[in-house]
């Protein structure tokens, strides 16, 4: 893994549209953490067995970048659920169960904790609105990333005006699935075959959560994108869950994007 002692996160091109009108994102990585061994990097996994003392100086490491508080870096205890959080302040007491932060008040950076699934930033500049999603393959299948939408439109944001971006998750070249799993996905809408590939092995099939997440998005009526990072095939800039599966390994670290509406 390079060796810098700062968090460096990829960033997007589409959103650094909205670096103008003060918002501030960032898709982090593994690189400028303190933690050691299988977590080696930033690792922010709160729900990793990781040393949480490491743990949160990660966090305030990326809050830090992201230009506020620790307590002001909000990540929702994720469940592959459809649901979403509209905060106004930092969380108070145990983080809300859900899978998708949305705010309008400047000063709070919302994210999305990740290790393959897919994070999506959302930003209308115009509006001073922005979200952030954790869609794994249950979440986006069941509506995660339409809610995020509405709920920003609850806050006064227009769809249309609203930007979207799935930062680093696995690749379909390393996303075999099995049979029940493609059945899930074409009895939900017989269309979704199409996101769907033969795999080496029989009665398995190689599956596009990226196009899938981003064709999602734009039939929401979203400008929407990916950045075609894969999470299991960079091992030095990407924590996964399926690699570590491969790997025999006990444990696995997650990476946070994130974005915020800067202070005036």
């Amino acid at each position: 893994m390079p060796d810098h002692a700062k968090p460096d996160p990829v960033r997007s091109p589409l959103l650094e549209k909205a670096r103008a009108q003060g918002i501030r994102h960032g898709y982090f990585t593994r690189v400028g953490g303190v933690s050691t061994g299988i977590y080696e990097g930033l690792n922010i996994g709160t729900g990793s067995k990781d040393d949480q003392t490491l743990v949160a100086e990660n966090r305030r490491r990326v809050a830090d970048w992201m230009g506020v508080p620790a307590d002001h870096l909000l990540t929702a205890w994720q469940i592959h659920s459809p649901d979403v959080i509209v905060a106004k302040g930092p969380f108070a007491g145990e983080r809300p169960k859900a899978d998708a932060v949305v705010t309008d008040r400047p000063g709070i950076a919302v994210g999305a904790s990740t290790a393959d699934c897919g994070p999506v930033l959302f930003a209308d500049a115009e509006a001073r609105v922005v979200g952030a999603a954790h869609a794994g393959w249950k979440g986006a299948l069941s509506g995660v990333l339409e809610n995020t939408i509405v709920a920003m439109e609850g806050l006064g944001a227009r769809r249309e005006r609203i930007l979207a971006v799935l930062g680093p998750s696995i690749g379909p070249a390393n996303y075999e699935v099995g049979p029940e799993f493609v059945a899930r996905f074409v009895d939900a809408d017989a269309a979704n075959a199409a996101y769907f590939a033969p795999s080496a092995r029989d009665g398995h099939a190689m599956f596009d959560l990226n196009r899938y997440t981003v064709d999602r998005l734009r039939k929401a009526g979203v400008i929407a994108e990916g950045l075609d990072r894969c999470t299991y095939a960079e091992g030095d800039l990407f924590y996964s869950y399926r690699r570590t599966t491969h790997r025999g390994e006990p444990d696995y670290g997650r990476q946070v994007s994130a974005i915020v509406l800067e202070k005036d």
